[in-house]
Parts: C-alpha cells; structure tokens; sequence
C-alpha cells in the first residue's frame, strides 16, 4: 500500500471514528433527557409500585443482578422484585440455556410458582423494567439496544452472536417492538445485529415512539 493510500485510510478511520462519536453522543443526549422526563412523570407510579410489592409479598422492593453489557462490560442491574424472596433461580438458568440450545420462539416460563400476584402483573406490563431508568442515567445502559444477558448464557452464545456487544444495551429495541417472545432467539439476536448496524439517533427515536404502544397491547409479554 502506498503512502498516499495510507493516508486516505487514516483520514476515513479518522472520519468514522468522529461520527461515532458524534452518533454516542446524540443518543447519550437523548437518552438523559427522555429518562429524567419519564423520572418525574412516573414517580408517583414508581412509589406506588414501591409500595404495592411491599404489601403484596415479603422482601425487598428492588431485585439486583449482574448482567453484561457493551464490551461485555459486567454491571447490576436493577429491576422491580416479581419473584418470592429467596426464590431459586437455577430453573431461569436450565430454561435460558434450553433455548439457546434450541434456538426456538422464547415464551416466558409459564405457571411459574416463584412469581407473586402482583409480580405477574409487573411482568405483563414490563413495568418491572422501570428501575432501569437508573442504568441509564449511570450510563451502564441505552434507553434503546439490545437486552443485557446473564453471564451464564454469554458461555453458551455461538460466536456470530457477540456482534450484540458492540453498543450498549437497552430497555427497549428491535426485538420489543417486533413482537418480543413471540420472536425466536435466533431472529431475536438478527434484529440486534441490524440495530448495531443500523444505528441513528432517529432510529432510536422511532424505537421509543412504537415502545409504548407495543408495550400498551402487551403483545409477545406472556
């Protein structure tokens, strides 16, 4: 390669790695000024959820796990409890690496004991979600992005589905607004290889507006 060539080169890296820049921070931009709007208008919901878990079911409010996100960063995670305190979490585990042995459309475990009333209803809203706002604000997540895994499951992922670490992870994205379970894992970690591919601070904004209703019709949830 010429000199000449190895300086177009630079300047196009240097090019892209600007734009990139410039995209991380539009989002980032984005995402801060949503989630402090979403904060403040929901925070009356947010004490009553608080409150409701409470009187519903023994424990904490908050239920805390460690997932990855970009890079295959580690970080807790936070989300509202919709389990039993205590509850044994092998059976998610068996379950997730089932599906990632299968490959087939991802329904929730259904019937599942460990899961209280109110937590149910948690669930099928995806108001268990809420506490990730404050993922957001640390900048641990995106408001849109692929979903964070579990450690356990990253071990089993075939290598073609690492293209999900190249962005943040999110509390919405392709895959919500696509039908959600109803979307098999394989097509689930397509739509997050498109996303990465195809990210725009007005992708994301598209992303957000059809998040609430495909979260209103609950469709895919169960």
């Amino acid at each position: 390669m010429s000199t000449i060539d190895d300086a177009r080169l630079a300047v196009a890296q240097l090019g892209a790695s600007r734009e990139r820049t410039g995209l991380n921070a539009a989002c980032r931009a984005l995402d801060l000024l949503v989630t402090v709007v979403v904060l403040i208008a929901l925070l009356p919901l947010i004490l009553l959820i608080a409150l409701l878990i409470k009187v519903d079911s023994p424990g904490p409010v908050f239920f805390r796990q460690q997932r990855l996100g970009r890079s295959r960063r580690p970080f807790q995670v936070a989300k509202f409890r919709t389990m039993q305190h205590g509850a044994d979490h092998d059976v998610h585990r068996d379950y997730m690496l089932t599906l990632i042995a299968s490959g087939t459309p991802a329904p929730k475990l259904a019937g599942d004991a460990r899961v209280t009333r109110f937590g149910g209803f948690l669930r099928r809203t995806s108001l268990d979600e809420l506490p990730q706002l404050w993922n957001v604000i640390r900048g641990d997540m995106s408001l849109v992005g692929p979903r964070p895994p579990i450690p356990y499951e990253v071990e089993h992922y075939p290598p073609h589905w690492f293209t999900r670490f190249a962005v943040k992870p999110g509390l919405t994205g392709l895959w919500q607004v696509s039908g959600r379970s109803e979307v098999s894992l394989e097509e689930m970690i397509e739509l997050d290889a498109e996303y990465v591919e195809r990210r725009s601070l007005w992708l994301n904004v598209w992303i957000i507006l059809r998040t609430v209703p495909a979260v209103l019709s609950a469709r895919g949830a169960g």
